[in-house]
């Protein structure tokens, strides 16, 4: 969807001929009679703030519908909700810690069996999967080794044993990517990120297909009550106006943060989809539009969480935190933040080293971000010579 379609999709107030979305700050509708009503009678059920923010992202996605929820993680949860005790899910290896925690500890203890496989290698899906396979969990790329899978080729596989196929777009967004043209069943998005996109709300999406899949989602959001609230999703659909063009200029600076990565002698592996030297280069070039997100991970030569300590506390515009996607530049330590709650094998075998940082590029000039990360290597150097003397 072009810039100029994203714009005008957000509607202007039929009422007054606002141009700016109205908060509808209500928890309930008055009715004609009981159950005639102007399509809302109880604000969990729905909401005309919300409705607008979910016919956006399912226009946006290119589904039936969509499903605004309070978190990222909500959004996941419902959609898990569609399971039963002794379904299977077969799930990206290198799987966003939250999305790992409630898996483990939350719906394995309710009778639902996870398989962790390399998604890059379709074949690794199919050796995997089986008729008790419901799901088929994609996060593409990943979060926070950036591994890109074929969607359309694991689409098929899915297929052959009538599993949903569900794909995290957060990292790619719909600027970047269409999962629903390639195959998927389900789009998931923190809204948090990308689509809020100034780091100043939670929220979680989820886009459906079909009908079938629009009247469960929307049945399951109704009766778990999760919703996002209408202040929330005013400001989702403020940070939608500007995605196209934040979006761009972050995958902009995030391609000459990598190739900057590249050159530099602490720096042992660099991890962005955008550069020839990535191993699904080829396939993000294709399904990705061209756009590589703004997301850029590496790890030290000096592997370990104390080298790693010291260059997250050593920038300036990069700030510590949790979180990306927003106008300004973040970075974590995945293994002490974001995957603490991944077990450090698991971390290992999924690529995650002790010193992995990741880097979630803003919309700053790319002079300053290079600058900032020049100057923190300079502190590793210093404080590394000053330990050895």
């Amino acid at each position: 969807m072009s810039a100029t379609k994203i714009i005008h999709s957000i509607p202007s107030d039929p009422l007054t001929g606002a141009i700016s979305v109205p908060v509808y700050q209500t928890s309930t509708f008055i009715q004609d009679a009981p159950g005639v009503n102007k399509g809302f009678d109880y604000a969990r059920s729905n909401n005309p703030t919300r409705k607008v923010l979910e016919d956006v992202v399912a226009k946006l996605e290119g589904g039936d519908g969509a499903f605004a929820f309070g978190t990222g993680l909500a959004a996941i949860d419902a959609v898990l909700k569609l399971l039963a005790t002794g379904d299977e899910i077969i799930a990206v290896d290198d799987i966003y810690g939250g999305a790992y925690r409630l898996f483990t500890h939350v719906y394995e203890k309710l009778g639902v069996q996870i398989r962790y496989v390399d998604t890059t290698n379709v074949a690794n899906v199919a050796n995997a999967i089986s008729t008790k396979t419901k799901l088929i969990w994609l996060e593409s790329p990943t979060n926070p080794t950036l591994k890109v899978s074929d969607i359309e080729a694991i689409s098929k596989v899915a297929q052959q044993v009538g599993a949903l196929l569900v794909v995290d777009n957060t990292f790619a967004s719909p600027i970047a990517q269409q999962p629903f043209s390639l195959g998927a069943d389900i789009v998931i998005h923190s809204g948090t990120k990308y689509i809020g996109g100034h780091s100043d709300l939670v929220a979680g999406l989820v886009a459906t297909k079909t009908k079938e899949l629009s009247e469960k989602i929307k049945f399951i959001q109704n009766a778990s009550g999760g919703i996002l609230g209408p202040w929330d999703s005013f400001l989702t659909i403020r940070g939608i106006e500007t995605l196209d063009i934040r979006y761009r200029k972050q995958c902009e600076n995030a391609q000459k943060v990598a190739e900057f990565l590249l050159k530099c002698e602490a720096v042992n592996d660099v991890y962005f989809p955008g550069l020839a030297t990535h191993k699904n280069h080829k396939i993000a070039k294709k399904q990705q539009n061209g756009l590589f997100g703004g997301i850029v991970s590496f790890s030290l030569k000096n592997d370990t969480v104390e080298a790693a300590n010291t260059f997250v506390t050593a920038t300036n515009y990069f700030k510590l935190a949790e979180s990306l996607g927003g106008v300004k530049s973040l970075l974590c330590h995945p293994p002490q933040m974001t995957h603490a709650s991944v077990p450090r094998a698991r971390r290992h075998k999924a690529g995650i080293k002790d010193s992995l940082i990741r880097l979630s590029c803003g919309i700053e000039n790319s002079d300053d971000l290079l600058q900032d990360l020049e100057n923190a290597f300079k502190k590793i150097e210093t404080t590394q010579v000053a330990e050895a003397l």
